[in-house]
């Protein structure tokens, strides 16, 4: 259908060889723009990879942190930053065994995503083993935002179309950016903005090149706020990240969200319980996220491993319209690591402490955790302000 208007006083446009009033002629240019929302010719795999990695019991692995961060983990237990040592660890755990029964997807960074086993065998192809989806970070990490309170935005939308092509060819059938909004900070409407949108522009570009989109909007917990202020901080983020997903046309069967729980600064005098994080976190939830959504995954943040799960299974004493599960990085790694100490006898030890926390997350998925037995290690916290990946 075309339009052309006329250069007469009365405004009239001609569509299809008839005149119209322009607010007829407006309209019927609104149907036909919103007639235009594809279905890419990734949809259906998409929703299926997004159902795949929400099926019951199950979380993800993230072990997406870049080679300095990941250089850190490594420093606290005496080890130098070298490939080689990174490709050690994370040989620990994409090779551990009956992990598949408790992980559904591994979010990878870039190197670890084209690197292969010590006998040569893809880590893309042992995952695929265990039954678990590739996935990939594909920001370019955190910069200063100019104009905004001492904030920050994520890079990395230039040559993402190109980069997300080629990590499907090798296997990744997900994707992870994360960006993060501060509330001691402000945050300002700008940063808002600017986290939203991007997530949004992400999202579609990642769809439209055969991976489901991770949607991370992470409300970091640096600050003495109450609970109360992260509640209105996070529904007014997500509210936008929505908003602007939906002006990308992005399919929300085909997206997973990895939100932060609804929690106190973490200098907040008062600590919340797990069933008050459960109660603020679900109200978010029901009041933002759409059921179309197929699963959430949450960030652990700060929290020992054990708070982590216990915040979980208090999410999962009722019945919701998500798959509410896990992402956690730290709080699945955190004794895995002490207990490896970058020892090659140390390494079947380690995956069984992987197992560990991976099976209590399932529980925690399915509403069945007990802390009942836990050690001291996995009470610890290990929050640090400001951290970046």
């Amino acid at each position: 259908m075309s339009s052309v208007k006329l250069r007469a006083p009365s405004s009239q446009w001609i569509v299809g060889g008839r005149p119209l009033s322009r607010s007829v002629a407006l309209r019927s240019e609104i149907r036909r723009v919103a007639a235009t929302i594809r279905a890419g010719s990734y949809t259906e795999e998409l929703v299926q990879t997004a159902k795949s990695i929400s099926s019951p019991g199950r979380g993800i692995l993230a072990i997406d942190e870049s080679n300095a961060t990941c250089g850190k983990r490594l420093a606290s237990i005496g080890l130098d930053n070298t490939e080689t040592n990174r490709q050690a660890y994370r040989q620990l755990l994409l090779t551990t065994p009956g992990l598949g029964e408790y992980i559904s997807g591994a979010i990878l960074f870039e190197e670890t995503l084209y690197q292969a086993t010590t006998d040569g065998k893809k880590f893309v192809d042992c995952l695929r083993g265990e039954n678990i989806v590739p996935g990939i970070k594909v920001d370019k990490g955190l910069v200063p935002l100019p104009g905004s309170n001492n904030e920050s935005w994520c890079q990395g939308l230039d040559g993402l179309a190109s980069r997300c092509a080629e990590y499907y060819k090798q296997g990744a059938r997900f994707a992870k950016w994360r960006t993060v909004v501060s509330i001691p900070c402000g945050p300002s409407n700008l940063a808002v903005k600017e986290a939203a949108w991007g997530l949004a522009r992400y999202a579609a570009i990642a769809q439209d090149n055969g991976l489901v989109p991770i949607v991370e909007p992470e409300i970091l917990l640096d600050g003495d706020h109450t609970i109360e202020r992260t509640l209105e901080v996070a529904e007014f983020v997500w509210a936008q990240v929505f908003d602007y997903l939906t002006q990308n046309n992005v399919v929300l069967e085909g997206i997973l969200l990895k939100p932060s729980m609804v929690t106190p600064g973490a200098e907040h005098k008062e600590k919340a319980s797990p069933e008050t994080i459960a109660e603020y976190t679900l109200k978010l939830l029901k009041r933002r996220v759409p059921p179309a959504v197929p699963g959430i995954m949450f960030l652990s943040g700060g929290q020992s491993e054990v708070e982590a799960t216990l915040n979980l299974n208090a999410m999962n004493q009722s019945p919701n319209p998500w798959h509410v599960s896990f992402s956690y990085a730290r709080a699945l790694q955190n004794t895995v690591l002490k207990t490896w100490q970058g020892l090659p006898d140390n390494v079947e030890a380690a995956q069984k402490a992987l197992l560990i926390r991976a099976k209590a997350n399932s529980m925690a998925q399915l509403g069945l955790y007990t802390s009942e037995g836990e050690n001291e290690e996995a009470k610890k916290g290990m929050f640090q302000k400001g951290y970046t990946y």
